[in-house]
Order: C-alpha cells, then structure tokens, then sequence
C-alpha cells in the first residue's frame, strides 16, 4: 500500500485549499504533519478531506516531521510513502509512475530505498537542483541511479527506510536528504530518479544571481544551518570525498554571495561563521533563530 505525506508549516490559505482539492477522496491514505501555524478552520478543511493530521505542538524540524510521517504511515500498513511538501506541484500521473518504477526496481532484484521525479523550475524560483548520477551505476531504462534525491517527491521504501535508519533530526531542516541518500546507498540501497516523471521545486523565496551562479534567497537561519549540517557532514565517513571537496570550493562562494545579497551586514558574515564553526564542532540541532 502506498501512503501519501505532506510537511505543512504555515501554510497559506491557497496552500491548504489545493491540498483539499487534490486529495479530497484520494485512493491513498494522506497524513500531514503541522509543524506549526495551521490554523483551527484549515484543520478542519484538512480532516474533512480525509486528511490524517499529526503534529508535535511546535516546529521540531523537517527531518522529524518526516519521520513521524513515515512511521504513521507504516503503522498504518504502507510499504511505500510519497513525501511532499505543502506547495510541492505535483502532476496527476506523477505517483503512478514513481510508484511503477519501484515495482520495477524491485522486480529486478535492486534494493531501493527512494525513487524521485525529476525537479524543473517552479514559476520564478531559483533554478532546481541537478542530481548527479551515482559513479559506477548505470541507468536502468529510464530510471538513473543518482547521490541523493530532494525529500519532496521522493517515494520512500518503508522496509529500506527501517534498514537505513530515521532522517537525522538533529539537522533539523537542510541537508537532510542528501544525508540520507549517501547514508543508503552506503547501506546497500539506491536512490533513483524517473525520466517520466517531473515536479515543480521551489527553495527560499527568490533567487541569488551573480557570477553565473544561482541560489536560493533564504532567511539566515535557514542558510546558517545549510552551511552547519554540509560543514558537519565532511566528518561523515558515508559521505564520498568528491562531494565534499566540491563543497569546500562551493561553499565560501555561496556566503559570499548571500553577504553581498544581505548589504554586507557583519551580524550576517558573524551569523554564518558561526554556523561554520558549529559544524566543525558538531554542535546540532534545532538552531536557535529558528521560527
């Protein structure tokens, strides 16, 4: 059985009225983790529609909304969770053909712990990652074994979620997959991507543009912990080297455009040196700017 999870954090009335129009009589189940700022009138929108709503009371972060959003979804009987975020724009066929190219996965022997869409540009948003395939993996069709796959959209395996182990909490909310995905394939289990597949991915709220370079305008905390968690990750013995000297020549450009983004204000550059030396000294966390 496959399950649907959505990660709702302040959503716009827009936002929940699309979720209600798009799963109102779905034939998945559909939980929803608030992990802050729904409102009693939405809630109710959500639970007439048939929407299961799970919450901690407070904003624990990305990666344990998730979390609880799979393990309620097992316990319930799935073997197979779709993530979503709450303005994650999803095409009708989409779930049908992650959910076929797992069958085929499977039916072919590969352990696979996630299979994703490929991300294309949402409206004005930043450009949409570029997953890289897997060294020394070939594609199988249209399916490419690729690093790491974004959450949203991402149909996760609940017998390989149960074997690679929860997303880290302690990252809170960026880096999360990427974590995760490196974690699985170390752990026997692959990431996928669909050709026939795509969804609209959207980051921050506006786009960084200089030097040829694109990135998502983000509040400080948000980029504060990006740069923590990829810092922290170099300690990590799963996560290949070429991808950390990537980001070790990637990263001082990003702060350096986000500082010059920002006015070259000092409490920004003291703010982002911080959260470097917080991944250095693996402080984690839920950072405590966070809303």
């Amino acid at each position: 059985m496959l399950a649907i999870g959505l990660t709702l954090f302040h959503p716009s009335r827009d936002q929940v009225d699309d979720i209600v129009r798009r799963y109102a009589g779905s034939a998945h189940p559909v939980l929803a983790f608030d992990n802050g700022g729904l409102g009693p009138v939405d809630r109710m929108k959500l639970e007439a529609a048939g929407v299961r709503l799970l919450s901690a009371e407070t904003n624990v972060g990305v990666a344990a909304a998730l979390n609880a959003v799979v393990e309620a979804a097992a316990r319930g009987g799935a073997d197979a969770v779709l993530l979503l975020d709450q303005d994650a724009q999803v095409g009708s066929d989409m779930v049908a053909a992650l959910a076929g190219a797992r069958d085929r996965l499977l039916a072919e022997n590969r352990p696979c712990a996630v299979v994703g869409p490929v991300p294309g540009r949402a409206n004005d948003a930043a450009k949409p990652p570029r997953f890289r395939q897997r060294p020394g993996r070939e594609a199988v069709g249209t399916l490419l074994p690729v690093e790491f796959l974004a959450t949203s959209g991402s149909l996760i395996d609940v017998a390989a979620f149960r074997a690679v182990g929860p997303f880290r909490a302690d990252y809170f909310i960026d880096g999360v997959e990427l974590e995760w995905c490196f974690r699985a394939w170390s752990a026997g289990y692959g990431c996928w991507m669909t050709r026939e597949a795509t969804i609209g991915h959207r980051v921050g709220g506006g786009t960084i543009r200089a030097f040829g370079i694109e990135m998502p305008r983000q509040p400080l905390f948000r980029m504060a912990t990006y740069l923590r968690n990829s810092v922290y990750g170099w300690r990590l013995r799963h996560i290949p080297l070429p991808w950390k000297l990537r980001q070790l020549a990637y990263l001082p450009l990003q702060v350096a455009l986000y500082w010059r983004d920002g006015g070259y204000r000092p409490a920004v550059l003291r703010r982002l040196a911080q959260a470097v030396l917080d991944g250095f000294r693996g402080r984690l966390g839920r950072p405590a700017d966070a809303p």
